[in-house]
Order: C-alpha cells, then structure tokens, then sequence
C-alpha cells in the first residue's frame, strides 16, 4: 500500500482574498469576524484557504426569482 502525501493548502493571503472577491481587507475582516469567511492566524498574520474563499463566493449565488423586488413590472 503506497501512502500519498497531501495535497498543500493554498493559503491567501489577506489582501489577496479581498482583491480576488472585489472587497477591502476591512469588509473581508468582517466577514471573517462575522463568520461568514473562515480565516486563519498564521504567527501574526491572517490567511485565508484558497478552497474557502472558493466556497464563500458560491454561497453569495442569487437564486433565480429573489430580485423581483429590484424590478417591479409597472
């Protein structure tokens, strides 16, 4: 039996994340406080898991048929 090394974390970091989602570091530490966005504290940084910021953005999907409200038929 071969035993298989894991696969390594791909870390964000702080800054990263933000750009990547389109938010400050100050939103991003919210949702981190809040949270709504897993973070991590690495020595005396914080770090984020590529995979869960991944994960973050397909919890934000609009479900079809919830933005009635910002269209109303006239």
């Amino acid at each position: 039996m071969s035993h298989m090394a894991p696969t390594p974390i791909q870390w964000m970091k702080s800054g990263e994340a933000a750009d990547y989602l389109g938010i400050t570091t100050r939103t991003l530490y919210k949702f981190i406080d809040e949270g709504k966005l897993p973070g991590y504290r690495v020595g005396r940084v914080i770090r984020l898991k590529a995979s869960d910021v991944e994960a973050f953005v397909e919890t934000l999907r609009i479900e079809p048929g919830t933005l009635e409200h910002l269209h109303p038929d006239v």
